[in-house]
Protein backbone atom coordinates (compact mmCIF):
# COMPACT_ATOMS: atom_id res chain seq x y z
CA UNK A 1 0.00 0.00 0.00
CA UNK A 2 2.95 2.49 0.61
CA UNK A 3 3.94 2.29 -3.00
CA UNK A 4 0.25 3.41 -3.67
CA UNK A 5 0.04 5.97 -1.04
CA UNK A 6 3.26 8.05 -1.74
CA UNK A 7 1.73 8.63 -5.98
CA UNK A 8 -1.84 9.60 -4.00
CA UNK A 9 -2.39 13.42 -5.32
CA UNK A 10 -3.18 15.74 -2.46
CA UNK A 11 -7.07 15.95 -3.53
CA UNK A 12 -7.12 11.65 -3.47
CA UNK A 13 -5.63 12.08 0.25
CA UNK A 14 -8.35 14.29 1.25
CA UNK A 15 -10.83 12.33 0.28
CA UNK A 16 -8.98 9.14 1.91
CA UNK A 17 -8.58 10.85 5.03
CA UNK A 18 -12.44 11.72 5.18
CA UNK A 19 -13.34 8.42 4.44
CA UNK A 20 -11.22 6.82 7.12
CA UNK A 21 -9.30 4.57 3.98
CA UNK A 22 -6.13 6.27 4.95
CA UNK A 23 -4.69 8.19 7.93
CA UNK A 24 -1.54 11.19 7.95
CA UNK A 25 0.18 8.57 9.92
CA UNK A 26 0.20 6.06 7.51
CA UNK A 27 1.08 8.86 4.26
CA UNK A 28 4.08 10.96 6.42
CA UNK A 29 5.21 7.08 7.51
CA UNK A 30 5.64 6.21 3.45
CA UNK A 31 6.42 9.79 2.51
CA UNK A 32 9.10 9.80 5.02
CA UNK A 33 10.42 5.67 3.81
CA UNK A 34 10.40 7.36 0.07
CA UNK A 35 12.48 10.21 0.97
CA UNK A 36 15.27 8.09 3.11
CA UNK A 37 15.23 5.37 -0.16
CA UNK A 38 15.52 8.41 -3.04
CA UNK A 39 17.46 11.20 -1.42
CA UNK A 40 21.02 9.00 -1.44
CA UNK A 41 20.52 8.52 -5.27
CA UNK A 42 18.94 12.34 -5.78
CA UNK A 43 20.21 14.76 -3.05
CA UNK A 44 16.97 16.81 -2.95
CA UNK A 45 16.92 17.74 0.85
CA UNK A 46 18.69 20.51 2.81
CA UNK A 47 16.95 19.74 6.10
CA UNK A 48 14.12 16.91 6.97
CA UNK A 49 11.84 17.30 9.97
CA UNK A 50 10.58 13.97 10.05
CA UNK A 51 9.98 14.04 13.85
CA UNK A 52 8.11 17.01 14.04
CA UNK A 53 5.87 15.53 10.56
CA UNK A 54 5.14 12.64 12.78
CA UNK A 55 3.88 14.24 15.48
CA UNK A 56 1.95 17.09 13.74
CA UNK A 57 0.33 13.72 11.54
CA UNK A 58 -0.88 12.56 14.63
CA UNK A 59 -2.43 15.87 15.41
CA UNK A 60 -4.26 15.95 12.26
CA UNK A 61 -5.66 12.07 12.46
CA UNK A 62 -7.07 13.08 16.11
CA UNK A 63 -8.92 15.91 14.14
CA UNK A 64 -10.25 14.32 10.65
CA UNK A 65 -11.70 11.79 13.28
CA UNK A 66 -13.72 14.12 14.82
CA UNK A 67 -15.37 14.64 11.88
CA UNK A 68 -15.00 18.56 12.29
CA UNK A 69 -14.78 20.34 8.66
CA UNK A 70 -11.07 21.31 7.46
CA UNK A 71 -9.39 22.51 4.72
CA UNK A 72 -8.48 20.34 1.59
CA UNK A 73 -4.94 20.20 2.53
CA UNK A 74 -5.33 19.61 6.44
CA UNK A 75 -2.47 16.86 6.76
CA UNK A 76 -1.49 16.64 3.79
CA UNK A 77 2.68 16.20 3.48
CA UNK A 78 4.86 18.52 1.20
CA UNK A 79 8.38 20.32 0.99
CA UNK A 80 9.49 23.88 1.18
CA UNK A 81 12.51 25.26 -0.86
CA UNK A 82 14.86 26.30 1.32
CA UNK A 83 14.80 29.54 -0.12
CA UNK A 84 11.39 30.38 2.33
CA UNK A 85 11.75 30.91 5.58
CA UNK A 86 10.17 28.75 7.83
CA UNK A 87 10.15 29.32 11.33
CA UNK A 88 12.40 27.35 13.93
CA UNK A 89 13.64 25.16 10.84
CA UNK A 90 17.27 26.17 9.73
CA UNK A 91 16.90 27.94 6.42
CA UNK A 92 19.86 28.22 4.09
CA UNK A 93 19.41 30.17 1.04
CA UNK A 94 21.53 27.33 -0.01
CA UNK A 95 24.60 29.27 0.44
CA UNK A 96 27.47 28.62 3.02
CA UNK A 97 26.96 32.02 4.58
CA UNK A 98 23.54 30.83 5.80
CA UNK A 99 24.15 27.26 7.07
CA UNK A 100 23.19 27.57 10.28
CA UNK A 101 20.72 30.14 10.09
CA UNK A 102 16.73 29.55 11.61
CA UNK A 103 14.65 32.03 11.43
CA UNK A 104 12.23 33.28 13.82
CA UNK A 105 9.30 33.79 11.21
CA UNK A 106 7.58 31.71 8.42
CA UNK A 107 7.35 33.34 5.29
CA UNK A 108 4.26 33.85 4.04
CA UNK A 109 3.45 31.69 1.33
CA UNK A 110 4.35 28.74 3.85
CA UNK A 111 2.19 30.04 6.84
CA UNK A 112 -0.78 30.06 4.76
CA UNK A 113 -0.09 26.66 4.51
CA UNK A 114 0.85 25.69 7.84
CA UNK A 115 -2.65 27.42 8.76
CA UNK A 116 -4.54 25.08 5.76
CA UNK A 117 -2.93 21.99 8.11
CA UNK A 118 -0.32 21.28 5.50
CA UNK A 119 2.88 18.92 7.30
CA UNK A 120 6.03 19.82 6.79
CA UNK A 121 8.17 17.40 5.39
CA UNK A 122 11.60 18.99 5.26
CA UNK A 123 13.34 22.02 3.39
CA UNK A 124 14.53 21.55 -0.27
CA UNK A 125 17.48 21.79 -2.06
CA UNK A 126 18.27 25.15 -3.99
CA UNK A 127 21.25 26.78 -5.46
CA UNK A 128 22.75 29.93 -3.93
CA UNK A 129 20.23 32.58 -3.42
CA UNK A 130 18.26 30.79 -6.46
CA UNK A 131 21.04 32.03 -8.90
CA UNK A 132 21.33 29.52 -11.19
CA UNK A 133 19.60 27.63 -13.76
CA UNK A 134 20.42 24.34 -12.08
CA UNK A 135 20.73 23.04 -8.82
CA UNK A 136 24.21 23.05 -7.96
CA UNK A 137 25.23 24.64 -4.59
CA UNK A 138 28.32 25.20 -2.49
CA UNK A 139 26.82 23.80 0.68
CA UNK A 140 24.77 20.70 -1.05
CA UNK A 141 26.18 19.65 -3.59
CA UNK A 142 24.55 18.56 -6.68
CA UNK A 143 20.64 17.62 -7.28
CA UNK A 144 19.66 15.01 -9.70
CA UNK A 145 17.05 14.35 -11.69
CA UNK A 146 14.38 11.45 -10.99
CA UNK A 147 13.93 10.28 -14.39
CA UNK A 148 17.86 10.06 -14.89
CA UNK A 149 20.20 9.79 -11.86
CA UNK A 150 23.06 12.20 -12.62
CA UNK A 151 21.28 14.67 -14.97
CA UNK A 152 19.59 18.16 -13.84
CA UNK A 153 16.56 18.96 -12.62
CA UNK A 154 16.85 22.38 -13.80
CA UNK A 155 16.79 25.39 -11.01
CA UNK A 156 16.33 26.92 -8.63
CA UNK A 157 13.29 24.98 -7.70
CA UNK A 158 15.15 21.55 -8.41
CA UNK A 159 15.05 19.87 -4.81
CA UNK A 160 10.98 20.73 -5.05
CA UNK A 161 10.32 19.27 -8.30
CA UNK A 162 12.56 16.07 -8.13
CA UNK A 163 11.15 15.56 -4.59
CA UNK A 164 7.10 15.61 -5.76
CA UNK A 165 8.23 13.33 -8.86
CA UNK A 166 9.55 10.66 -6.83
CA UNK A 167 7.32 10.54 -4.78
CA UNK A 168 8.16 13.06 -1.59
CA UNK A 169 5.08 14.37 -0.97
CA UNK A 170 2.26 15.33 -3.82
CA UNK A 171 3.00 19.00 -3.74
CA UNK A 172 5.67 20.96 -3.10
CA UNK A 173 6.40 24.84 -2.04
CA UNK A 174 8.86 26.79 -5.11
CA UNK A 175 9.96 30.35 -6.04
CA UNK A 176 10.19 31.84 -9.58
CA UNK A 177 11.96 34.56 -10.71
CA UNK A 178 12.78 33.49 -14.33
CA UNK A 179 11.41 30.15 -15.12
CA UNK A 180 12.83 28.75 -11.39
CA UNK A 181 8.99 26.66 -10.54
CA UNK A 182 8.67 26.22 -14.44
CA UNK A 183 11.91 24.97 -15.78
CA UNK A 184 12.67 21.94 -13.25
CA UNK A 185 8.60 21.14 -13.51
CA UNK A 186 9.28 20.60 -16.94
CA UNK A 187 12.43 18.73 -16.28
CA UNK A 188 10.70 16.39 -13.75
CA UNK A 189 7.85 15.71 -15.50
CA UNK A 190 5.10 17.38 -13.23
CA UNK A 191 3.19 20.91 -12.97
CA UNK A 192 4.69 23.87 -11.69
CA UNK A 193 2.66 27.33 -11.97
CA UNK A 194 4.06 30.94 -11.43
CA UNK A 195 0.86 33.41 -10.80
CA UNK A 196 0.41 36.94 -11.83
CA UNK A 197 2.35 39.55 -10.21
CA UNK A 198 1.01 39.88 -6.98
CA UNK A 199 -1.07 37.16 -6.47
CA UNK A 200 1.19 35.31 -4.12
CA UNK A 201 2.66 37.69 -1.57
CA UNK A 202 6.12 37.97 -0.15
CA UNK A 203 7.08 40.05 2.64
CA UNK A 204 8.85 43.14 1.52
CA UNK A 205 9.01 42.22 -2.37
CA UNK A 206 11.07 44.37 -4.20
CA UNK A 207 10.96 42.54 -7.18
CA UNK A 208 7.37 42.26 -8.92
CA UNK A 209 8.92 40.03 -11.75
CA UNK A 210 9.47 37.09 -8.75
CA UNK A 211 7.12 34.76 -6.98
CA UNK A 212 6.26 31.86 -4.78
CA UNK A 213 4.25 29.89 -5.96
CA UNK A 214 2.99 25.49 -5.98
CA UNK A 215 4.73 22.32 -7.89
CA UNK A 216 2.16 19.43 -7.87
CA UNK A 217 2.01 16.35 -10.26
CA UNK A 218 -1.54 17.49 -11.26
CA UNK A 219 -3.35 20.97 -12.10
CA UNK A 220 -5.62 20.65 -9.50
CA UNK A 221 -2.76 20.16 -6.86
CA UNK A 222 -1.23 23.33 -8.05
CA UNK A 223 -4.51 24.81 -7.95
CA UNK A 224 -5.66 24.00 -4.13
CA UNK A 225 -2.00 25.22 -3.19
CA UNK A 226 -2.95 28.75 -4.96
CA UNK A 227 -6.17 28.87 -3.44
CA UNK A 228 -4.65 28.63 0.09
CA UNK A 229 -1.61 30.98 -0.75
CA UNK A 230 -3.00 33.95 -2.91
CA UNK A 231 -4.72 37.31 -1.26
CA UNK A 232 -3.15 40.61 -0.80
CA UNK A 233 -0.60 41.20 2.52
CA UNK A 234 0.24 44.28 3.69
CA UNK A 235 3.77 43.58 3.93
CA UNK A 236 3.70 43.26 -0.02
CA UNK A 237 3.65 46.41 -1.95
CA UNK A 238 2.78 44.11 -5.49
CA UNK A 239 0.07 42.29 -3.40
CA UNK A 240 -2.88 42.26 -4.90
CA UNK A 241 -6.41 41.08 -3.62
CA UNK A 242 -8.05 37.22 -3.99
CA UNK A 243 -8.90 36.40 -7.49
CA UNK A 244 -12.95 36.43 -7.45
CA UNK A 245 -12.61 32.80 -9.21
CA UNK A 246 -11.31 29.91 -7.18
CA UNK A 247 -8.75 28.32 -9.09
CA UNK A 248 -9.55 24.67 -7.93
CA UNK A 249 -12.87 24.87 -9.20
CA UNK A 250 -11.04 26.40 -12.84
CA UNK A 251 -9.41 22.76 -12.41
CA UNK A 252 -12.22 21.30 -11.93
CA UNK A 253 -13.74 23.11 -15.66
CA UNK A 254 -15.54 20.06 -16.93
CA UNK A 255 -14.93 19.18 -21.15
CA UNK A 256 -12.34 19.11 -23.10
CA UNK A 257 -10.95 22.01 -24.95
CA UNK A 258 -13.63 22.58 -27.80
CA UNK A 259 -14.10 26.42 -28.07
CA UNK A 260 -10.62 27.19 -26.58
CA UNK A 261 -8.52 29.67 -28.42
CA UNK A 262 -4.62 28.41 -28.33
CA UNK A 263 -1.49 30.73 -29.45
CA UNK A 264 1.06 28.77 -30.14
CA UNK A 265 5.19 29.54 -30.67
CA UNK A 266 7.23 27.39 -30.81
CA UNK A 267 10.66 28.91 -29.24
CA UNK A 268 9.19 32.13 -28.40
CA UNK A 269 11.51 33.73 -31.19
CA UNK A 270 14.65 32.79 -29.04
CA UNK A 271 16.01 30.71 -32.05
CA UNK A 272 17.58 27.78 -30.51
CA UNK A 273 15.20 24.53 -29.89
CA UNK A 274 16.16 21.02 -29.70
CA UNK A 275 14.72 18.61 -32.08
CA UNK A 276 13.30 16.53 -29.72
CA UNK A 277 11.51 19.04 -28.01
CA UNK A 278 10.36 20.08 -31.04
CA UNK A 279 8.55 17.21 -32.25
CA UNK A 280 6.90 16.57 -28.66
CA UNK A 281 5.34 20.32 -29.00
CA UNK A 282 3.90 19.40 -32.80
CA UNK A 283 2.57 16.30 -30.96
CA UNK A 284 0.92 18.53 -28.06
CA UNK A 285 -0.48 20.92 -30.61
CA UNK A 286 -1.96 17.92 -32.00
CA UNK A 287 -3.23 16.58 -29.05
CA UNK A 288 -4.49 20.15 -28.39
CA UNK A 289 -6.83 20.18 -31.68
CA UNK A 290 -8.58 16.70 -31.02
CA UNK A 291 -9.39 17.78 -27.87
CA UNK A 292 -11.20 20.48 -29.80
CA UNK A 293 -8.82 23.59 -29.53
CA UNK A 294 -8.36 26.02 -32.02
CA UNK A 295 -4.81 26.44 -32.77
CA UNK A 296 -3.10 28.83 -34.31
CA UNK A 297 1.27 29.39 -34.96
CA UNK A 298 2.14 32.58 -33.94
CA UNK A 299 5.64 34.88 -34.13
CA UNK A 300 6.77 36.97 -31.21
CA UNK A 301 9.74 39.87 -31.07
CA UNK A 302 11.14 39.71 -28.17
CA UNK A 303 14.20 41.65 -26.50
CA UNK A 304 17.84 39.02 -26.40
CA UNK A 305 16.83 36.86 -23.04
CA UNK A 306 20.32 37.34 -21.42
CA UNK A 307 20.99 40.86 -21.95
CA UNK A 308 18.08 42.07 -21.12
CA UNK A 309 18.64 40.00 -17.75
CA UNK A 310 22.03 41.73 -17.43
CA UNK A 311 20.65 45.06 -17.75
CA UNK A 312 17.69 44.23 -15.40
CA UNK A 313 19.37 42.12 -12.50
CA UNK A 314 23.48 42.95 -13.17
CA UNK A 315 23.58 45.33 -10.42
CA UNK A 316 22.12 42.92 -7.67
CA UNK A 317 24.69 40.16 -8.80
CA UNK A 318 27.30 42.49 -8.39
CA UNK A 319 26.13 43.98 -4.92
CA UNK A 320 26.20 40.15 -3.89
CA UNK A 321 29.63 39.04 -5.16
CA UNK A 322 31.04 42.06 -3.25
CA UNK A 323 29.27 40.83 -0.02
CA UNK A 324 30.47 37.55 -0.23
CA UNK A 325 33.66 37.82 -1.36
CA UNK A 326 34.11 40.32 1.58
CA UNK A 327 33.02 37.44 4.04
CA UNK A 328 35.47 34.97 2.60
CA UNK A 329 32.77 33.30 0.66
CA UNK A 330 33.42 31.41 -2.90
CA UNK A 331 31.73 32.36 -5.42
CA UNK A 332 30.13 30.20 -8.78
CA UNK A 333 32.25 31.45 -11.99
CA UNK A 334 28.93 32.30 -14.39
CA UNK A 335 27.75 34.43 -10.91
CA UNK A 336 31.09 36.25 -11.03
CA UNK A 337 30.70 35.99 -14.72
CA UNK A 338 27.34 38.23 -14.70
CA UNK A 339 28.67 40.49 -12.05
CA UNK A 340 31.66 41.52 -13.80
CA UNK A 341 29.27 42.00 -17.31
CA UNK A 342 27.55 44.58 -14.74
CA UNK A 343 30.34 46.72 -14.71
CA UNK A 344 29.45 47.68 -17.81
CA UNK A 345 25.90 48.50 -17.72
CA UNK A 346 25.33 52.05 -17.62
CA UNK A 347 22.16 53.86 -15.31
CA UNK A 348 20.61 54.58 -18.76
CA UNK A 349 20.53 50.80 -20.07
CA UNK A 350 19.02 49.99 -16.36
CA UNK A 351 16.33 52.44 -16.38
CA UNK A 352 15.63 51.47 -20.06
CA UNK A 353 14.84 48.07 -18.80
CA UNK A 354 12.20 48.80 -16.35
CA UNK A 355 10.81 51.04 -17.54
CA UNK A 356 10.59 50.75 -21.42
CA UNK A 357 11.80 47.13 -21.83
CA UNK A 358 9.66 45.73 -19.77
CA UNK A 359 6.70 47.17 -21.65
CA UNK A 360 7.47 46.25 -24.67
CA UNK A 361 7.78 43.06 -23.50
CA UNK A 362 4.58 43.51 -22.19
CA UNK A 363 3.04 44.45 -25.36
CA UNK A 364 5.06 41.58 -27.73
CA UNK A 365 2.77 38.87 -25.48
CA UNK A 366 -0.05 40.93 -26.03
CA UNK A 367 0.04 41.06 -29.88
CA UNK A 368 0.65 37.66 -30.11
CA UNK A 369 -1.73 36.29 -28.25
CA UNK A 370 -4.44 38.86 -29.74
CA UNK A 371 -7.35 37.50 -28.59
CA UNK A 372 -6.36 34.18 -27.77
CA UNK A 373 -7.45 32.08 -24.30
CA UNK A 374 -3.41 31.01 -23.94
CA UNK A 375 -0.27 31.03 -25.68
CA UNK A 376 1.36 27.83 -25.68
CA UNK A 377 5.52 27.09 -25.97
CA UNK A 378 8.02 24.14 -24.46
CA UNK A 379 8.71 25.33 -21.36
CA UNK A 380 11.96 25.01 -21.94
CA UNK A 381 14.60 24.56 -25.74
CA UNK A 382 16.50 21.82 -24.47
CA UNK A 383 15.59 18.74 -22.08
CA UNK A 384 17.47 17.25 -18.95
CA UNK A 385 21.53 17.38 -19.40
CA UNK A 386 24.16 15.70 -17.61
CA UNK A 387 25.40 17.74 -14.47
CA UNK A 388 27.78 19.75 -15.09
CA UNK A 389 28.70 22.79 -12.79
CA UNK A 390 27.28 25.73 -12.97
CA UNK A 391 27.11 26.86 -16.63
CA UNK A 392 26.37 23.09 -17.92
CA UNK A 393 27.49 21.44 -20.61
CA UNK A 394 28.49 23.18 -24.08
CA UNK A 395 28.11 22.58 -27.55
CA UNK A 396 25.51 22.40 -30.09
CA UNK A 397 21.72 22.57 -30.06
CA UNK A 398 20.49 21.19 -33.70
CA UNK A 399 23.07 22.75 -35.33
CA UNK A 400 23.42 25.73 -33.97
CA UNK A 401 26.15 26.98 -31.24
CA UNK A 402 24.18 27.44 -28.48
CA UNK A 403 25.27 29.01 -25.24
CA UNK A 404 26.08 26.86 -21.95
CA UNK A 405 22.87 24.79 -21.28
CA UNK A 406 22.50 26.15 -17.71
CA UNK A 407 21.83 29.72 -19.47
CA UNK A 408 19.35 28.58 -22.07
CA UNK A 409 17.04 26.50 -20.19
CA UNK A 410 15.35 29.71 -18.84
CA UNK A 411 15.21 31.23 -22.32
CA UNK A 412 11.80 31.01 -22.56
CA UNK A 413 10.37 31.25 -18.64
CA UNK A 414 11.88 34.84 -18.54
CA UNK A 415 9.70 36.98 -20.38
CA UNK A 416 6.55 36.38 -19.25
CA UNK A 417 7.83 36.87 -15.76
CA UNK A 418 9.56 39.93 -16.85
CA UNK A 419 5.95 40.79 -18.56
CA UNK A 420 4.22 39.54 -14.99
CA UNK A 421 2.05 37.18 -16.47
CA UNK A 422 0.44 33.73 -15.29
CA UNK A 423 2.40 31.17 -16.57
CA UNK A 424 2.35 27.29 -15.96
CA UNK A 425 4.24 24.54 -16.82
CA UNK A 426 2.38 20.73 -17.47
CA UNK A 427 3.59 17.30 -18.94
CA UNK A 428 3.45 17.17 -22.48
CA UNK A 429 5.66 14.26 -23.71
CA UNK A 430 8.80 12.69 -23.24
CA UNK A 431 11.85 12.55 -25.55
CA UNK A 432 12.98 9.40 -27.44
CA UNK A 433 15.75 8.84 -24.62
CA UNK A 434 12.32 9.26 -22.02
CA UNK A 435 13.11 12.54 -20.65
CA UNK A 436 10.35 15.09 -19.52
CA UNK A 437 9.11 17.58 -21.63
CA UNK A 438 6.93 20.84 -20.28
CA UNK A 439 4.19 22.58 -22.28
CA UNK A 440 4.10 26.41 -20.51
CA UNK A 441 0.48 27.84 -21.02
CA UNK A 442 0.94 31.52 -20.39
CA UNK A 443 -2.16 34.00 -20.41
CA UNK A 444 -2.99 37.83 -20.51
CA UNK A 445 -2.97 39.70 -17.15
CA UNK A 446 -4.66 38.19 -14.02
CA UNK A 447 -6.10 35.65 -15.99
CA UNK A 448 -4.65 33.13 -13.99
CA UNK A 449 -8.04 31.10 -13.52
CA UNK A 450 -8.01 30.79 -17.29
CA UNK A 451 -4.61 29.45 -17.58
CA UNK A 452 -5.39 27.04 -14.81
CA UNK A 453 -8.53 25.75 -16.48
CA UNK A 454 -6.87 25.38 -19.80
CA UNK A 455 -4.00 23.47 -18.82
CA UNK A 456 -5.88 21.53 -16.40
CA UNK A 457 -8.35 20.40 -19.43
CA UNK A 458 -5.77 19.53 -21.35
CA UNK A 459 -4.16 17.25 -18.85
CA UNK A 460 -6.98 15.42 -18.47
CA UNK A 461 -7.03 14.80 -22.68
CA UNK A 462 -3.36 13.07 -21.98
CA UNK A 463 -1.39 10.92 -19.41
CA UNK A 464 1.86 12.41 -19.19
CA UNK A 465 1.20 12.99 -15.88
CA UNK A 466 0.31 9.76 -14.80
CA UNK A 467 3.94 8.25 -15.49
CA UNK A 468 6.60 8.03 -12.85
CA UNK A 469 10.28 7.54 -12.97
CA UNK A 470 11.39 4.40 -11.63
CA UNK A 471 13.44 4.51 -8.29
Amino acid sequence: MSDEIIRKSAAELAELYRSGEVSPVEVVDAVLDRMEHVDQALNIMVTTTADQARADAKKAESRLRSGEELPALFGVPMTVKDLAETAGVRTTYGSVAFSEYVPDEDAIGWARLKEQGAILLGKTTTPEFGLLGVTESKLTGTTSNPWRPGYTPGGSSGGAAAAVAAGVGPVAWGSDGGGSIRVPSALCGVVGIKPSIGRIPAAECVDGDSTDGPIARTVLDAAIVFDATAGHHPSDRFSVPRDARSYTEAALTPGDLTGVRVAACYDLGQKVLDPEIRRVFAAALEDMRAAGASVEEVGIQLPDTQVFFDHLNGYAYLELVEQLQAGGVEVWPMILEMAERAKNVTGRQVYTAFTQGKTEIYNAFSTAMNGADVLVTPTTPVPAFPNAGDYGPRGMVDGQEAPPLALLLHSMTEPPAHAGLPALSVPGGFTSQGLPVGLQFIGPLWADADVVSVAARYQRATDWHTRHPVL
